[in-house]
Order: structure tokens, then sequence, then C-alpha cells
């Protein structure tokens, strides 16, 4: 029954973490490498992620210097920042790739507390399907005689307060990137 919970929790962990890497994902105003994290690079015949060419750091607030490993990815690496949804431009001076953040105006900061929303949404449904298979392997387990109806009773309601607190936990998630995205 321990191992249940633990294999249950450790796959609700797991989506609350992806929803925290996507809300990373998304531009706030203020540089951060983690904007970065989920692009691929065209390199040596491969889309690779940025990390495996490049360098990732923040000179200041505004600024994301990316410094290329080898100099002939360099091109690579700005056709992807292109490419992307950033809507950044990058300014190549030798090895080294600079993007300026510009601050968000009021109407896309609501686009991308939209965006977030739908990242937000999209983790509480990766959690509510982790519960629902959790779910069918009790009606299974009370099936074949495994555990009685009462266990099943007590571990549905466990399954459930432990779904709600994930849930929990990515609304607190949203608040907080919310009033990050929304100040200016």
């Amino acid at each position: 029954m321990a191992d249940f919970f633990k294999d249950v929790e450790s796959k609700m962990n797991k989506c609350l973490d992806s929803t925290r890497s996507d809300f990373a994902s998304i531009r706030t105003g203020r540089a951060t490498p983690a904007l970065l994290d989920r692009l691929h690079v065209e390199a040596y015949g491969n889309a690779v992620p940025l990390k495996q060419v490049a360098g990732v750091s923040t000179p200041d607030s505004r600024t994301l210097l990316i410094t290329a490993y080898d100099k002939g990815v360099v091109g690579d690496i700005r056709k992807a920042i292109e490419k992307s949804d950033l809507g950044l431009t990058p300014n190549v001076d030798g090895t080294a790739i600079r993007l300026v953040i510009p601050p968000l105006n009021e109407e896309r900061r609501r686009d991308l507390v939209k965006v977030m929303k739908k990242k937000a949404e999209d983790g509480k449904v990766a959690v509510r399907n982790v519960r629902h298979k959790a779910h069918d392997d009790l009606k299974t387990q009370l099936k074949n005689h495994q555990i009685t109806e009462d266990d099943s009773k007590r571990m549905q309601d466990q399954l459930q307060k432990l779904t709600d607190k994930f849930v929990k936990e990515i609304d607190t998630l949203v608040v907080s990137k919310e009033k990050d995205i929304m100040e200016v």
C-alpha cells in the first residue's frame, strides 16, 4: 500500500516539475537562462538542446549572453532563436550572442498569463490522469480480491487528497507566476 502511494506521488511530482519548467520558459520581462531551456539548435546534423552547444549567462536583468562552445554553431543558434516563439532578436558578436529582453507591454503580459494558465491546466490534467490510472489499479486490485472494499475506499480517499494537494500546488505556482508576469 505504501509503495502504491510512493509511486503515485512520484508520478504526480513529475507532473508538477514539468509544469514548473514550462512556467520557467515563459518570459516575464526579466532575463533568465530558463527562457532558453526548450530551445533546440540544428547543429552537427541533429536538433540538440542549446545547453549542449553553448553556455547561457545573464550579465544584467535585461540581457542574456549566449556563448557558443564552437564558433561554427553561432549561426545555427541565431537561426534557432529567430525561428522560436520568443520574439527576441539575437545580436551576434563573434562567438557570443546577446539577447536583449524588452519590457513587456500590457497586452503581451495578458497573453502570457493566458499561455501560463493553459500550461497550468495541462499540468492539472496530467495529475488527474495519474489519479485516474491509480484509481483503475485500485479497481483491478479490488476485483482480483487483493484488497478489501474498505481498503479500496480508504485508498481512494487518500488518492483524492494527494491529487488535491498537487492541484493546489499548481494553483500556487499560477498565482506566483501571474504576479511575476504582471509586475511592471
